[in-house]
């Protein structure tokens, strides 16, 4: 039989109730003071009624990031059973995410489930699409940097680092240096269709060999936005047109590699409890929003940006 194994969760709100710990865990679990930097908290309205009869209260806490904020708690020290008790508990609008606290160390906490809501200093790392080749207007990330930018002119940035032609493998090397000066809380990596692409001049092995690769690549980039304090959340792949791609630039895309790597992104981020957002549904089986079978149109760009910011009823 498999040993319990034991969880750091970070908690700032109600289950450092010895009351929720008891009706959860059967027990008041073991617990140490801790910190979370670059945080602060906003009510959430609570509307579940057993989580407003264990806690006693409907409304919750929130985490925001904000600059220069710090955010006090404590670490619950959790079995593998108690840390699926503490999963039940929280309300859809949580999700599960590693964070560096103030020390140092790493610990789950229960963050907002829409990525970007609580967002303040975002990077964007991608080709070209996320570049926004194709659009004058500068694609959806552009359009994304406006609405966020201003919604608090102060306090929120975003920086595009996007570099056409990149790979996974491309912005896991070059990423981690141009992080600091810009001091991100998340970090946006547009997975694009460059890591299905395939060379003519090489034979198609199928789409095999992409979930070990994109793993390693999207481990190096969750590693990295640790060392920031970042939150990790993974982009994409886009719907693309393969009647069009059978000879790109010197390169093979095709419908089921494209298919073979959003699969892979998905399961790499569901079993590393990282943010996904699947971008396939909004151009899928629409050619005319694509200019060349790859790269979206003005219009296209439009639809990638509004289901980005759809939040979790995004599907």
């Amino acid at each position: 039989m498999t040993a319990s194994r034991h969880h750091s969760l970070f908690s700032f709100g109600t289950l450092r109730d010895e009351r929720v710990q008891t009706a959860l865990f059967g027990r008041t679990v073991p617990s140490s003071p801790a910190s979370l930097a670059g945080h602060a908290t906003r009510p959430l309205k609570i509307t579940d009624p057993d989580v407003i009869a264990a806690s006693g209260l409907d409304v919750h806490l929130a985490l925001e990031c904000r600059l220069g904020s710090t955010v006090e708690g404590a670490v619950l020290h959790l079995t593998d059973e108690e840390l699926a008790a503490a999963d039940a508990y929280e309300v859809d609008d949580y999700v599960r995410r590693r964070v560096r606290l103030s020390s140092g160390e790493d610990a789950w906490a229960y963050l907002d489930a829409d990525p970007l809501r609580p967002a303040a200093r975002i990077v964007i790392a991608g080709d070209s699409i996320a570049y926004g080749r194709c659009d004058p207007r500068g694609g959806w990330a552009a359009r994304l940097a406006t609405r966020h930018i201003a919604a608090n002119e102060h306090d929120h940035r975003l920086f595009n680092l996007a570099v056409p032609g990149s790979t996974l493998a491309d912005v896991a090397e070059q990423t981690p240096a141009l992080l600091a000066a810009r001091r991100p809380d998340t970090l946006l990596v547009a997975a694009g269709i460059n890591d299905s692409a395939v060379p003519l001049s090489a034979p198609d092995r199928g789409p095999d060999d992409l979930a070990a690769r994109v793993a390693g690549h999207l481990a190096s980039l969750a590693a990295t936005a640790r060392e920031h304090a970042a939150r990790l959340v993974v982009l994409g792949p886009l719907w693309l047109d393969e009647s069009r791609t059978a000879d790109y630039e010197g390169l093979r895309f095709t419908e089921s590699r494209a298919l073979a790597l959003r699969e892979s992104l998905r399961a790499w981020c569901a079993e590393h409890h990282v943010d996904h957002v699947d971008l396939w549904a909004p151009l899928h089986g629409r050619p005319d929003l694509l200019t060349d079978g790859i790269h979206p149109t003005p219009e296209g760009h439009e639809l990638l940006h509004r289901h980005l910011t759809a939040g979790p009823e995004r599907g």
